[in-house]
């Protein structure tokens, strides 16, 4: 088994441990956390080997420089901060295989607000109520519940001895490219009916900038004031993620991985998930704004941006399905370049069956047999 080590050399602006999150103690009062662009982290693991849902760091707005004590694999994916391995750029959204003495290393922030660094095997720090998430507020998880500072030295979890990556994004989808200007889609609901129709146009119609006072907490948005008909104030319920709550001032404020588990303001609307890690890597003074959606439409968006991560997923294995002809076994793929068979006869119990194709050119007849074997 192989344990990677890694120090952190300067942690750059931010940089925390995080994974999917904390569930199952929201009734405590304690916070989910969890990357703000969950998306991102999710296909940093699977491209390092990891489980979705590993330890990985999250950067914000400037990267580490991290030094590598063994060689192993890694994935760099959310915002582009010029990733650089011993000097040279280095691809995001990929495997990238890195030497013992290797130093990893950012530049310059052209795209994004946070970005994400998996290293094969996941970090390893001490899982506290069920995530490694850091919640910086509360001090715990993580490590010691707190962002990482120059001289930590991290490991991961022990995996098989390493062997070759080549986990990318499939061919027909391009890497997130946020920009400055995001486009969210929303639910109105769940306290719509606390706005007339004048507010809810209004809050549909307008363009917000990201308030300066934001943070892993939530967003603060800088435009026009939403009216409520009576009041701001409710009987307290559950904060979902994206969650968007007008309080008394008339300020669009949305919830995001470290809210708190109930609030008693109203919520006009809550971001649909596919759309919250754009929401996550905008910057204080970059522009949102918002498009209602149905639940069904948000639905489908979730089924695509999952059907991504599934064929990330898959990449790497070997298919359960083989097929050769008079006994040469024949690689055959999806159009975006997925494997459908194995490129050799299947190892272990199988089904097999046969077929006899006769073919005629030109008056000539070929005789071929045909075997299909599927695993058992």
């Amino acid at each position: 088994m192989t344990v990677v080590t890694f120090e952190i050399r300067d942690p750059g602006l931010l940089t925390t441990i995080q994974d999917r999150g904390r569930y199952g103690y929201q009734r405590y009062g304690v916070p989910v956390s969890g990357a703000m662009d969950e998306f991102a982290l999710r296909m940093a693991n699977l491209m390092a080997g990891n489980d979705q849902n590993a330890a990985a760091l999250e950067a914000t707005v400037q990267g580490p420089r991290i030094e590598f004590h063994t060689s192993t694999w890694i994935a760099v994916t959310g915002a582009d901060m010029t990733p650089e391995v011993d000097g040279q750029p280095v691809p995001m959204w990929e495997s990238l295989e890195i030497e013992e003495g290797s130093v990893l290393e950012f530049g310059d922030l052209r795209d994004g607000m946070r970005a994400y660094i998996a290293v094969r095997g996941g970090i390893d720090v001490p899982v506290v109520m069920g995530s490694r998430s850091t919640y910086l507020k509360g001090c715990f998880g993580g490590l010691e519940g707190r962002a990482l500072k120059a001289g930590d030295i991290l490991s991961t979890l022990p995996t098989e001895p390493d062997t070759a990556l080549s986990k990318r994004l499939p061919k027909d989808y391009t890497a997130p490219v946020y920009g400055g200007t995001h486009r969210l889609r929303v639910v109105l609901g769940p306290q719509q009916h606390a706005f007339d129709s004048n507010a809810l146009s209004r809050f549909l119609s307008s363009r917000y900038r990201v308030h300066s006072d934001s943070d892993r907490m939530g967003y603060m948005l800088d435009g026009p004031m939403i009216e409520h008909l009576e009041g701001a104030d409710i009987v307290s319920d559950g904060n979902p993620p994206g969650a968007i709550q007008i309080h008394g001032d008339g300020i669009p404020r949305i919830l995001l991985s470290d809210r708190g588990t109930t609030g008693g303001y109203t919520k006009i609307a809550t971001v649909i998930s596919v759309d919250l890690p754009s929401l996550a890597q905008a910057l204080p003074g970059q522009s949102v704004s918002f498009r209602q959606v149905t639940v069904e439409e948000a639905q489908d968006a979730l089924r695509e941006q999952e059907s991504i991560i599934r064929s990330v997923a898959r990449q790497g294995q070997l298919p359960k399905m083989s097929i050769s002809l008079d006994d040469v076994a024949f690689a055959v793929e999806t159009e975006d370049g997925q494997p459908i068979t194995q490129p050799m006869p299947i190892s272990g119990p199988s089904e097999e069956v046969l077929r006899s194709i006769g073919v005629n050119v030109d008056g000539e007849s070929y005789d071929f047999r045909l075997s299909v074997e599927r695993e058992s």
